[in-house]
């Protein structure tokens, strides 16, 4: 069986690679993730996850490298990490009460042998309609400035998400429904 890296600092993403019983080690390259208007949400998850790939697949031809990234979306407006916990409260004040779009691009690049793949899954997100009380009570909670939208869903226990429709992983930031699939064709298969 090949090695698997997954490019991503993401605690959330080896949590969900881990739990479907995946073996990985975690290398992260230098790579700021770019946010612009001009790309949509699906071009811009896939160009960051791409960048993220081959920011470590080089040093490590031998293995297959994943990496991902994830925005949240709305009428037209990108909304990725929040800067400060301002931005993130301002993000749940524009998100309460709608549903938003939930965008994971993901690349998977087997260097030595010039082999990639990238998929993007997109999920719908219902907000309940938030107090000022219940926005500030949720950030107490968490830490918004790693996630894209300012919110965590897995650690959400109906404080603010009123719906999820697709995948729910995908929220998380790998969808896993689509990573499993796309590792297989690499050769790469969680531990049984």
């Amino acid at each position: 069986m090949r090695s698997l890296i997954l490019a991503s600092g993401s605690a959330r993403r080896a949590d969900l690679l881990a739990e479907a019983g995946y073996r990985f080690t975690v290398v992260t390259g230098p790579v700021t993730e770019l946010f612009v208007d001009f790309l949509t949400p699906r071009e811009l998850t896939l160009f960051n996850a791409r960048r993220k790939a081959f920011a470590v697949a080089p040093r490590h031809p031998e293995a297959v490298v994943l990496a991902a990234d994830t925005i949240v979306s709305l009428d037209h407006k990108k909304f990725g990490k929040p800067k400060d916990l301002a931005e993130a409260r301002s993000f749940l004040e524009e998100l309460s009460g709608r549903t938003h779009s939930v965008f994971t691009g993901v690349a998977v690049v087997h260097y030595s042998q010039s082999r990639l793949c990238y998929e993007v899954a997109r999920t719908e997100v219902t907000f309940r309609d938030l107090t000022m009380s219940e926005i500030e009570a949720y950030l107490s909670r968490i830490n918004p400035l790693d996630k894209a939208g300012g919110y965590a869903a897995q650690t959400d226990t109906g404080s603010i998400i009123e719906t999820v429709s697709g995948s729910f992983t995908n929220v998380v930031g790998l969808p896993m429904e689509k990573v499993g699939p796309t590792l297989a064709k690499f050769e790469v298969v969680p531990d049984s």
